[in-house]
């Protein structure tokens, strides 16, 4: 299995965390955790394909995704409470999502020959579309809308790849350091409490 499955994967997973990590704390019944969980996994890659034309989309050709979010459900609600102890859990499911599907996006993008500054904001909304809708669902402000460092971490992340891959540099480095750079921009954004300017209203 290559890595970029695993990445698929991991993402996968930790995003059907993180989706009903958040229907946990709006009390959502199973069902609804489920549904939650399930559009935050899938629905950015989900729009993804279908913007790159590429039918069925991916979750739809396999039943791995299905089961994986289905455990990733079932194992979050089991041990939630040993799960929501670990300090900021859903922080960091978030953050592994939005780095690992900033890179899927990216290089999917760039396998169907979309131009380098197209592919990175297919990138980006491969990362933070599902999160976006788990928002939406939970009536919460979507996270990409919030002053921290966020949507601006994947970008910096799909820059990194684009240049290192440009360089020459291995693929595989080129994508753990896609990821890394992602996480720990958003990790060094939250621990110095780094954001972006807040527009404000002037009379």
């Amino acid at each position: 299995m290559d890595l970029l499955l695993w990445f698929d994967y991991i993402g996968t997973f930790v995003f059907a965390i993180s989706g009903t990590l958040t229907a946990a704390d709006k009390r959502l019944d199973f069902f609804g955790a489920t549904v939650t969980g399930f559009v935050t996994a899938i629905g950015g890659g989900t729009m993804r394909d279908l913007m790159l034309g590429d039918t069925p989309v991916a979750w739809m050709r396999t039943n791995n995704y299905f089961w994986m979010i289905i455990a990733a459900v079932v194992v979050t609600i089991i041990f939630r409470r040993h799960v929501m102890r670990l300090k900021r859990t859903l922080f960091l499911f978030d953050t592994i999502g939005i780095a690992t599907f900033t890179l899927l996006g990216l290089k999917k993008a760039l396998l169907f020959n979309i131009d380098p500054a197209m592919a990175v904001l297919m990138g980006l909304s491969t990362a933070v579309v599902g999160g976006v809708i788990r928002d939406i669902l939970c009536n919460e402000v979507p996270l990409i809308f919030h002053r921290e460092i966020y949507a601006t971490a994947c970008i910096a992340g799909a820059l990194v790849y684009l240049v290192l891959s440009r360089l020459g540099v291995s693929e595989v480095i080129c994508e753990t350091a896609t990821v890394s750079s992602i996480i720990a921009i958003r990790i060094l954004a939250i621990r110095f409490n780094i954001a972006l300017p807040r527009l404000t209203h002037t009379d």
